[in-house]
C-alpha cells in the first residue's frame, strides 16, 4: 500500500507542474520513481509514459473543447506526426540498448546521464533567453525534424517530453511560455501514444502491476485537471520561475539516479 501511495503522489504532483509548465510530467516521474529503486527502468519508463499520455490526452482535449487552445494549427499537426515517427524510434533505441547491454541498471544510467545533460542545457538556455535570438520557422521539413528529435528524446528517455520542448519551441518558432506549453502538450500527446502503440505491438511491455498502471493513469488525469486550474492563475513570469525550480530538482535527482545504478551495474 505504501508504494501506491508513493507512486500516487508523484504522478499527481508531477502532472500538475507538467499541465501548468507543458513538460509533461514524465519529466519528474521517471527520475523521482527511479530513485526509489522498487522497479526496474523499463517498468517505470512505461508506467511513466502511460501516466504522460493520460494526463496530456486530458489537458489537450479540454483546452480544445473549451475553446482555449493555443496549439499552432499547422505546425503543431507536423511536429505531432515527426513526434510519433520519434516516439517509435525512440522505443526501438530503448529496446535495443537494454538486449545490448542486457543489465538494466546500466541502461537506467545512461538515461539519467542524458537527461541530466539535458536539463542542464535548456537551464543555461533558459538563463540566457533575453539575449538568444529566436527563430520564426514555419516549413514541413523543420517541423517534421524538430518534433521527430523531441519524439525520441521523449520516448527514449521515458519521460513524456520534458524541458527540452520547451526551449525547442521556444528557440525554433518563438513561442512565448504559454503557447509552447500547450503545443508541448500536444507534441507529447501523440509521441507517447506512437510509443504504447509500438511498445504492443513488438509485444515488449514489461512485466508491472495492471493497478499500479491504474492508479498512475488517473492519477495523470487528476493532475491535468489540477494543473489546467493553476494555469489559469498564474502569468507566464510564474510559470518561468516554477520551471526553473522543477529543473534544478531534475538535475539533483539524476546525479544520485546516476551514483546508485553505477554502483548496482558494478
Amino acid at each position: 500500500m505504501g508504494i501506491y501511495m508513493v507512486f500516487a503522489a508523484v504522478s499527481f504532483l508531477a502532472s500538475v507542474a507538467g499541465a501548468v509548465c507543458g513538460i509533461g510530467g514524465g519529466v519528474l516521474i521517471k527520475p523521482v520513481l527511479d530513485a526509489f529503486g522498487v522497479l526496474g527502468v523499463d517498468a517505470i519508463s512505461f508506467l511513466s509514459g502511460c501516466c504522460v499520455l493520460s494526463m496530456s490526452c486530458y489537458s489537450v482535449g479540454k483546452a480544445w473543447i473549451s475553446g482555449a487552445s493555443l496549439v499552432d494549427g499547422k505546425r503543431g499537426t507536423f511536429l505531432a506526426a515527426g513526434s510519433v515517427l520519434g516516439g517509435i524510434a525512440g522505443k526501438m533505441m530503448f529496446q535495443y540498448l537494454l538486449s545490448l547491454t542486457g543489465n538494466k541498471n546500466r541502461v537506467g544510467a545512461v538515461q539519467a546521464l542524458c537527461l541530466l545533460l539535458i536539463t542542464m542545457g535548456t537551464f543555461l538556455y533558459t538563463l540566457k533567453k533575453s539575449r538568444i535570438k529566436t527563430r520564426h520557422f514555419s516549413g514541413i521539413r523543420v517541423c517534421l525534424l524538430v518534433g521527430g528529435g523531441l519524439g525520441i528524446l521523449s520516448s527514449f528517455l521515458g519521460i513524456g517530453g520534458g524541458p527540452v520542448n520547451l526551449v525547442a519551441l521556444s528557440f525554433f518558432f518563438s513561442m512565448d511560455t504559454k503557447k509552447a506549453a500547450q503545443n508541448s502538450l500536444y507534441i507529447i500527446l501523440f509521441s507517447q501514444a506512437a510509443s504504447l502503440i509500438s511498445t504492443l505491438v513488438s509485444g515488449t511491455v514489461p512485466e508491472c502491476s495492471a493497478e499500479l498502471l491504474a492508479v498512475m493513469v488517473i492519477c495523470g488525469i487528476l493532475g491535468g485537471a489540477a494543473g489546467r486550474a493553476v494555469n489559469r492563475h498564474i502569468d507566464g513570469a510564474g510559470v518561468n520561475r516554477l520551471f526553473m525550480g522543477l529543473m534544478v530538482i531534475i538535475m539533483l535527482i539524476c546525479v544520485y539516479n546516476m551514483v546508485r545504478f553505477l554502483a548496482a551495474a558494478g
